[in-house]
């Protein structure tokens, strides 16, 4: 196999339902967050549009060439995980990652009785554990079980799909689609491309959006609001 995800930017509203679903999967804290959102827009003469960034486990994977341990992994099936068995904190890996997609766990995590358990897996993420690095998994237990990773079956709007680019066949859930048809009717990328490290993880441009950008404002708090503006180079 060889996991893929294609994130369709013109169906995102910033509905953060695919974090919500994240973080209850995975015992993840509010503020801690493995999908992040931005406010994305290629020139002042265009929309501004949602952009939302998990790990992208790619096939040339930086973050596993520099850890020390052998704690971060690439798997056959392009999958990229973190053994927090084996990982001594040394962050290495957050600094090789220039998509800025790993979070450290500063805190001892607060868990359910469920939680503490189960026995600790890779392919879970959970129980989380202190002085460890973690990151978005692509829910590879929940594909051993024929099911779909969590944001997928979390967002309401049909923003990502999730597949096997060797069977080429993606599914929001709802729609399934052949992966090399999608790609290469939506014109898809991957970000920042240039720096070689060959994400799984594609983009299809902002066409035909169905929700304003200023839906994904719902919620948030002003200063968030004016956070999200800033990086965008929004006045208005």
């Amino acid at each position: 196999k060889k996991m893929v995800m294609v994130i369709d930017l013109a169906k995102c509203r910033n509905a953060r339902k695919c974090l919500e679903g994240c973080q209850k999967m995975h015992f993840l804290p509010p503020h801690m967050e493995w999908i992040k959102f931005y406010l994305m827009r290629d020139t002042e003469d265009q929309a501004p549009y949602w952009f939302p960034k998990p790990c992208l486990h790619c096939n040339n994977p930086p973050c596993v060439k520099v850890c020390p341990v052998g704690a971060t992994f690439k798997r056959t099936d392009g999958i990229v995980l973190i053994d927090n068995d084996r990982c001594i904190g040394c962050k290495f890996c957050m600094a090789a990652c220039p998509y800025s997609s790993r979070v450290f766990n500063w805190e001892e995590p607060k868990l359910p009785k469920a939680a503490h358990k189960q026995p600790y897996s890779p392919e879970t993420s959970t129980p989380p554990k202190i002085g460890t690095v973690s990151k978005c998994d692509f829910c590879p237990d929940m594909v051993r079980k024929g099911e779909l990773p969590a944001c997928v079956k979390s967002c309401p709007n049909g923003v990502f799909y999730y597949g096997d680019k060797n069977e080429d066949a993606v599914t929001n859930g709802t729609d399934t689609v052949l992966f090399s048809e999608l790609l290469e009717s939506r014109a898809a990328y991957r970000f920042m491309e240039e720096l070689g490290t060959e994400p799984s993880v594609y983009y299809l441009p902002v066409v035909d959006r169905a929700f304003d950008y200023k839906s994904g404002s719902e919620g948030l708090s002003e200063d968030k609001i004016a956070l999200y503006k800033k990086e965008a180079k929004i006045t208005e």
